[in-house]
């Protein structure tokens, strides 16, 4: 059976040492981040998650959820009191407003505990999470009636949320929407419609679910100009916050699926189905990506989880599972064969994993504090950066995190050989887990045209062009410190390798937009790889710090520096590669006729 456990040491590493939180206690909500509250929230949820959501992971995965023939759902066996837990004890309400009952946390320790449920069990994970795109939306665009009625119960925890976009005929263009809402005269509207690959659309985990459909009003403009949001209680609220009658919406069926069998992932059908608009009427769209960016994120933490998973298992087996001998000569010899860790294929794909995971984690975590700076920073010039960064690394984060997350998956299935292919070892379900993540919240290949389509060149480039002053400045005085020097050279030339390939892009995508279409997605990894690489680098400049001036866990900060240098000599290479696919354009991809790809 696969294990997991929280990775607390090297979170509290990346928010005390990288990030330094501390520094930030001016701030409204950071007052209360003292590292003694970091430490002991972190060690309280790692348990949280280690004891009580991942015994639950396969459990949930072989049983998956139940529909009833009166369209009810039950979840897995332990999920309610997993959630009954979660809910006591507050996980949940961490960054949310106090003014609604949530405790008002820097948003760096909500992606933190996010990571470590998502690592334990992601389908469980999915059902808070997914409530906390809700709340940001009603929060954002909600009336004062709204917020007042809905926030309260849904940051508590008695009431989870959902969103509705995608319908059969409509996934990524969301212009296609067919579902209605007709005015009442009474400020309500009547629902119907269909929606599908709803996740968490019906369950037994609360006694309401908030979702939040798209929908069009009867004299709406075609296309995207023309889509409403609407908010549609499953049970209907009194004037008194008591629940009502049940509203006329319904779990059709739920989807079967490779993976996340443990989230109900559902068909719904509004039959009527009473609803209230939020935000303006034809809006809808910019307020759906209110939440739409939140749940990006949350995709991508969800490919770290899974990477860290899979990884923490692999590198358990590798150390214990004996086959064949190092390829210097026995590393055991008073044992019949001596662990696969000595191999070296074995130590590629486990670097290759500890590499991204640690790295992708140092950038979640300090995208997470741009997202609280966006909001809470004293200026607004510095509220404005950050904003502007969060917002071209959004893309990254979730597709570059998710595409390198399912292959860390897949390698450290890879490790298990064919045990990894049995079930009851936990790594083929990695592997199934981890492969939704690239597809759902936009398809990784829209999360590279939203990078390079839209990102690149708003506010005139402002964001792209601060982010590699960002790498340069830190990587200047780096060459200086003979620790760090190689580190800060190889990065410095990733950095050169994306500043060519946005030029590249400026000179040729205006006349050719396919150009910009088929490298895209080399473009968005080259970012990811010179993303990972800043914080590599910034971690590998702490631990040569701590190592010179002498410390008790001298092997923790010489891992750090090693990996470090090892992201540095084997991912920062594929930059230039990277590149100079970007610049062979899209002719040759583009030119056969659509009939040559059908088999004759």
């Amino acid at each position: 059976m696969a294990e997991y456990n929280a990775p607390v040491r090297d979170t509290v590493f990346v928010i005390n040492e990288l990030i330094g939180l501390q520094q930030y206690s001016a701030l409204p909500g950071f007052e209360g981040a003292a590292d003694d509250l970091i430490s002991t929230l972190l060690e309280e949820a790692g348990k949280f998650c280690t004891e009580v959501l991942a015994p639950l992971n396969q459990i949930g995965d072989a049983q998956g959820c139940t529909r009833h023939s009166d369209g009810s759902v039950t979840t897995p066996t332990g999920f309610r009191e997993a959630y009954a837990q979660l809910r006591e004890a507050g996980w949940a309400t961490l960054a949310q407003d106090p003014a609604f009952g949530g405790q008002g946390l820097p948003h760096v320790l909500n992606f933190a505990v996010e990571e470590f449920m998502n690592g334990a069990n992601q389908a469980f994970a999915m059902y808070p999470g997914l409530a906390t795109g809700a709340v940001a939306a009603i929060m954002a665009k909600g009336s004062e009636s709204q917020k007042q009625t809905y926030l309260p119960r849904m940051i508590a925890g008695e009431w989870l949320g959902t969103m509705n976009l995608t319908e059969p005929q409509c996934g990524t263009d969301l212009g296609l929407i067919r579902t209605k809402a007709e005015p009442r005269g009474d400020e309500s509207y009547a629902i119907t419609g269909s929606k599908i690959f709803i996740s968490a659309g019906e369950h037994d985990l609360t006694g309401n679910i908030i979702h939040l459909v798209l929908a069009r009003t009867p004299d709406a403009p075609e296309g995207s100009k023309g889509i409403s949001l609407f908010l549609v209680p499953k049970v209907l609220v009194n004037a008194d916050g008591s629940l009502g009658e049940r509203n006329a919406v319904s779990c059709g069926s739920i989807e079967e699926k490779m993976g996340i069998h443990g989230n109900a992932t559902c068909a719904m059908n509004y039959d009527g189905a009473t609803g209230w608009l939020v935000g303006e009427e034809n809006k809808g769209l910019a307020a759906m990506f209110i939440m739409m960016n939140a749940a990006r994120l949350g995709v991508g933490i969800q490919g770290l989880g899974q990477a860290d998973a899979a990884y923490q298992n692999a590198a358990a087996y590798a150390l214990e599972r004996r086959q064949g001998r190092a390829l210097t000569g026995p590393a055991e010899p008073d044992q019949p064969a001596d662990p696969i860790i000595v191999h070296p294929d074995v130590r590629r794909m486990l670097m290759d994993a500890k590499a991204f995971t640690e790295g992708m984690r140092a950038l979640v975590l300090w995208g997470a504090l741009q997202v609280d700076l966006s909001h809470k920073a004293s200026s607004e010039q510095e509220r404005q950066q950050a904003d502007e960064l969060v917002g071209l690394l959004t893309p990254v984060i979730k597709g570059y995190g998710t595409d390198k997350g399912y292959e860390v998956a897949t390698n450290m299935q890879q490790i298990f050989g064919g045990h990894g292919y049995i079930r009851e070892w936990g790594m083929e379900q990695f592997v199934r887990d981890a492969r939704i993540a690239m597809i759902y919240e936009g398809a990784n290949g829209v999360q590279a045209m939203d990078l390079c389509g839209r990102k690149l060149a708003l506010n005139g480039g402002r964001a792209i062009q601060a982010f590699f002053r960002m790498v340069d400045e830190e990587c200047a005085p780096a060459e200086q410190d003979a620790a760090c020097a190689d580190i800060a050279a190889r990065l410095g030339k990733a950095n050169g390798e994306l500043k060519a390939a946005t030029m590249w892009f400026m000179q040729n995508a205006m006349t050719n937009p396919n150009n910009l279409g088929a490298g895209a997605h080399h473009y968005m990894h080259i970012a990811g790889i010179v993303a990972l690489g800043l914080m590599w680098l910034r971690m590998a400049k702490i631990a040569a710090r701590n190592l010179a001036a002498g410390t008790d866990d001298a092997g923790f900060y010489q891992a750090k520096l090693t990996t470090a240098r090892y992201f540095a000599e084997r991912f920062t290479p594929d930059c230039g590669a990277l590149r100079r696919r970007i610049e062979t354009g899209s002719a040759s991809m583009m030119e056969l006729p659509p009939e040559a790809f059908v088999h004759r």
